[in-house]
């Protein structure tokens, strides 16, 4: 059930800054908060019996209100329901439940892999960036070429000659065979191509003795042809990891595609605790109870940007007996025999409400899908803006979110800071604002034309309510006038 702040939230509020929260008497002498935003008109009726299907009353509604009353759209808010744990309903649903859980643990555990490798190939990419970033500054000739040349002479010494504690490499041959200037030549010495270490070093090192000259030139041939093709190697490399990062990306969407209707499943196959706690619900008997709510939609006059649309919202509540049906070949299910509780209110709504009001329902029905979203879209914000400029790259597109521009804060006096807080605290009449400056957009005629076509779509959704109300008593041997 929908609170005063939930309706707040989206907009249902009063002209007194309250919320729109029917006040009805459910019971005798006695008046409760529904949580549905007051209607302009309402009906309610009980159907009972014990040897007709209730399934036979939401489908005589629904298709009256399709194909008499004329309303070409009807959407399904909520279906929810809850089984007593000893009957062979609970059992049967259960069992399904069970296999939709072992579906949905596999597919979470696959994503939760996938998400901790895409740490690792960021962290990949990161690295050979960092990499190329040498190579590349060292064929340019600005200032810092000379510095990434005596970087990549170090990761070659290093990694390729394993340092002073090979006798061959650079730093060992300075300690073994005595050729003490060996390093500081080496690392000095800056040749672009192998074609010109010859030529370099007899211009710029002649003053050396021939031995020096020699190991120096086959040191520094051997690190170019080194540089040149890890160059290439790493470059190569990056394009095939950059392509993995996207094709991996893509891949936990497409999981996060696969597992989100088993999480649907799994959420509307779930019983309903608030309901399993009544007393209507008794364990040792086959019971169950039922919750569907339907919106009937007829679109109205249209007022500038907006259409003022005819709402019937249908509200069932069964108590019913299911008796599992089985046949030699297969398990039919479950026939439901017993109680409803038939609810119709009227509304004259815009495309706005009808969207605010099916986002309330999601917003109570559905929040386990907003967790494990949440969950993922937190592990992907934690790689920072790196993760999305590979993506990018990659040729992934993504919806730039542009942040509005904020009108500077005036402020006449040093004790304005006081109340800077206090625009947090109106943050649930976001959606009322929105409606202000929706009607200050619109012109006085305009305004006045808007209320003339609530007024009529409420007129006539009334009649329509009452017929549908009217004939099903009649259809169904009721007490009627």
């Amino acid at each position: 059930m929908a609170t005063d702040a939930d309706l707040l939230k989206f907009g249902f509020v009063k002209a007194d800054n309250t919320a729109d929260n029917e006040d009805s008497e459910e019971f005798r002498s006695s008046k409760i908060k529904t949580g549905y935003p007051a209607p302009t008109r309402r009906y309610r009726l009980h159907y009972e019996g014990y040897n007709i299907s209730i399934e036979e009353p939401y489908f005589w509604t629904l298709h009256y209100l399709r194909y008499f009353g004329g309303f070409p759209r009807i959407d399904k808010i909520t279906d929810v329901f809850a089984a007593a744990e000893n009957s062979a309903f609970f059992g049967a649903s259960q069992q399904r439940l069970g296999l939709q859980q072992d579906k949905v643990s596999q597919f979470l555990a696959t994503i939760g892999k996938m998400v901790r490798e895409l740490f690792q190939l960021v962290r990949e990419m990161r690295i050979l960036d960092e990499r190329l970033s040498y190579y590349a500054d060292s064929y340019t000739k600005s200032p810092s070429a000379a510095s990434a040349e005596i970087t990549l002479k170090g990761i070659w010494v290093d990694l390729v000659e394993q340092g002073a504690k090979n006798p061959a490499s650079v730093y060992g041959m300075a300690r073994e065979v005595q050729f003490t200037t060996l390093p500081d030549l080496f690392f000095s010495t800056h040749p672009k191509k192998q074609e010109d270490v010859d030529i370099v070093v007899e211009k710029e090192r002649g003053q050396f003795n021939r031995k020096v000259r020699e190991v120096l030139a086959r040191k520094l041939r051997s690190f170019l042809a080194w540089k040149e093709h890890t160059y290439e190697e790493l470059k190569n490399r990056r394009k095939f990891t950059l392509k993995y990062l996207r094709q991996h990306f893509e891949i936990i969407r497409m999981y996060m595609t696969w597992v989100k209707p088993y999480l649907k499943n799994i959420q509307r196959m779930q019983l309903d605790q608030s309901k399993t706690d009544t007393a209507d619900l008794i364990v040792a008997f086959e019971s169950s109870m039922i919750e569907v709510e339907i919106l009937a939609v007829k679109p109205g006059a249209k007022v500038g940007s907006e259409q003022v649309n005819q709402c019937i919202l249908m509200h069932y509540l069964f108590r019913t007996r299911p008796e599992m049906s089985y046949s030699q070949e297969y398990q039919r299910g479950p026939l439901h025999l017993g109680r409803i509780e038939m609810d119709f209110r009227a509304y004259a709504w815009t495309g706005k409400q009808i969207e605010n009001y099916k986002k309330m329902r999601e917003h109570e029905d559905f929040q386990l899908l907003g967790v494990i979203d949440g969950s993922v879209k937190a592990a992907l914000e934690a790689l920072g803006d790196e993760l999305m400029r590979y993506l990018k790259e990659a040729g992934e597109e993504f919806e730039e979110k542009r942040e509005m521009p904020k009108a500077p804060v005036k402020r006449s006096g040093p004790f304005m800071s006081v109340f800077e807080g206090f625009a947090e605290l109106f943050t649930s009449f976001k959606m009322k604002k929105e409606v202000k400056e929706a009607k200050k957009k619109l012109k006085p005629t305009d305004i006045m034309k808007m209320a003339l076509a609530k007024r009529d779509a409420e007129i006539k959704v009334k009649g329509v309510m009452w017929n549908t109300y009217h004939h099903f008593k009649k259809q169904h041997d009721m007490l009627n006038w």
